[in-house]
């Protein structure tokens, strides 16, 4: 079949359309920036189109010969009319699949109770499944339960309070029940779904084989991580705003991401029924345990085999136009911190050391002050410094780095990032390898910002002192380790 997939650049879309490639479909992607998929390995395999599910120009244009339409988008963030926006968004959709003669759509939504008493993204979930299943063209829409593999921001949360906490002051909502459901699943359910009956338009409740209270579900992930099981007390003091707060200082995972994950387990999130076993049988095997999810996770984490994560969502308010050339600042205050070091290392080798920055191998200069701007950004409701990277070795255009994204990437050579904190204006971080003509190689290194008013002039002035520091440091550093690696590679073996 010929199908589109929005969200393509998101933590479902981006597992979901490789298989549905392996099951031999036409895939095609709709994207508000295509640059973000240039990374992947499927990107060549799949017709990107540029455009946005707001746009009805865009929508009709991507929809156009299609089969099936795969609706993956949601919006995390907490500010902002995001329900009139999805809402917005769903409508579009499903007048421009009703005119293209669409055959059907498949959409993911969430577990939710049968209540008027919904969080704001829960309804918002379910209404836009309405809309859909109202238009005119046959929809499945997947109600899944809390999905648990590696990289999704439910695990991550999960994982991350059990790991820091030894005793868990928690929100009464620990005691709720969860069925949570393996990615594995969802993806199975999601590629089948292509091939449901012309009649059938309806919601399916799908979820895992284990019903647990959250609680229990920290202390599965104790266990298969090798780590004593955590006593916890539910708190009633703890409001779901509250514990969103908490969330973001003790977890990689961002406020504005924590607000509509704790918002969603306020309820008991169980399935209330399993209709979807007459359409579609489970996956050879059965489908996958709780804890066995657990342990896969943990697995493609430690061998470096994350496929997609949370970590590369969008941020809300953060800047995403690229940074202008050179020529175009003309005329505008910018402010420029340069640094140039010579390395004895090859280019490939100092290029290995400036792809692999961040994350575990930090930044190279002094790690309390780069510490403590990302508390300072947590604070402030930023997604913070411990957000780390997806793959330990390679980067790609749209990874998120820390409290960076990738804004460009020339494999060998260039790498820019773009700021992704809290600032009074926008900064951009530029590291270049390149052949020394007296041997070895060069360094280059260039923070740029352009700032905000007042505020954005006083930032800079405010923190130059520590430019000295923390950028030639990391200059410095930089160019040493890759010599120091260049020498270890060029050693004679048992020396």
């Amino acid at each position: 079949m010929r199908i589109l997939v929005t969200g393509a650049t998101g933590y479902i879309g981006g597992r979901l359309v490789p298989r549905l490639l392996e099951a031999g479909h036409e895939v095609r992607v709709l994207a508000r920036d295509p640059r973000r998929l240039s990374g992947v390995p499927w990107s060549d395999r799949v017709d990107v189109v540029l455009g946005d599910l707001t746009d009805p120009v865009s929508v009709r244009a991507a929809v156009s010969d299609i089969d099936v339409v795969y609706y993956l988008v949601h919006a995390m963030a907490s500010g902002g009319d995001f329900e009139k926006t999805e809402s917005t968004a769903a409508h579009v959709v499903a007048e421009a699949a009703v005119r293209a003669g669409v055959s059907r759509i498949v959409y993911l939504g969430g577990l939710h109770p049968r209540s008027n008493r919904l969080s704001p993204h829960l309804r918002s979930r379910e209404a836009v499944g309405r809309i859909l299943m109202q238009s005119g063209v046959p929809t499945a829409a997947l109600q899944a339960g809390t999905v648990i593999g590696s990289g999704s921001a439910s695990f991550e949360m999960i994982r991350h309070l059990t790991e820091v906490l030894p005793y868990m002051p928690a929100p009464k909502w620990v005691r709720n029940f969860i069925q949570p459901i393996a990615v594995r699943d969802v993806l199975y359910y999601l590629v089948k779904a292509a091939e449901l009956p012309a009649q059938v338009n309806r919601t399916f409740d799908i979820g895992g084989p284990d019903v647990l209270r959250y609680g229990q579900m920290m202390n599965g992930y104790a266990v298969e991580a090798g780590l004593p099981q955590r006593p916890i007390a539910s708190l009633p003091v703890l409001t779901p705003w509250l514990a969103s707060q908490w969330v973001n200082l003790v977890t990689p995972i961002p406020r504005s991401l924590a607000v509509p994950i704790i918002a969603s387990l306020q309820y008991d999130c169980v399935i209330s029924e399993n209709d979807i076993e007459q359409y579609i049988p489970a996956p050879e095997g059965g489908l996958t345990g709780y804890r066995t999810a657990v342990r896969l996770a943990l697995g493609k984490m430690r061998a470096g085999e994350v496929e997609t994560s949370w970590q590369n969502a969008s941020v809300e308010g953060a800047p995403s136009d690229p940074l202008p050339s050179d020529p175009d600042w003309s005329g505008h205050t910018v402010y420029l911190d340069e640094r140039e070091q010579h390395s004895d290392a090859d280019v490939a080798q100092l290029w290995s050391i400036i792809e692999g920055i961040g994350g575990e191998n930090g930044w190279y200069s002094l790690p309390i002050a780069w510490a403590a701007r990302g508390w300072m950004d947590k604070l402030v409701g930023g997604v913070g410094l411990r957000r780390g990277r997806r793959d330990a070795k390679r980067l790609a255009v749209g990874d998120a780095l820390d409290f960076w994204r990738v804004e460009r990437i020339d494999r060998g050579r260039f790498l820019r990032l773009r700021a992704e904190m809290k600032l009074p204006g926008l900064a951009w971080l530029e590291l270049t390898a390149s052949p020394d003509p007296a041997g070895g190689s060069l360094y280059r290194q260039r923070a740029v910002f352009f700032p905000k008013g007042l505020g954005g002039r006083l930032y800079w002035f405010a923190i130059l002192p520590f430019h000295g520091i923390i950028f030639a440091g990391m200059a410095s550093r930089i160019t040493s380790k890759a010599t120091d690696e260049a020498v270890e590679v060029a050693a004679p073996t048992g020396a």
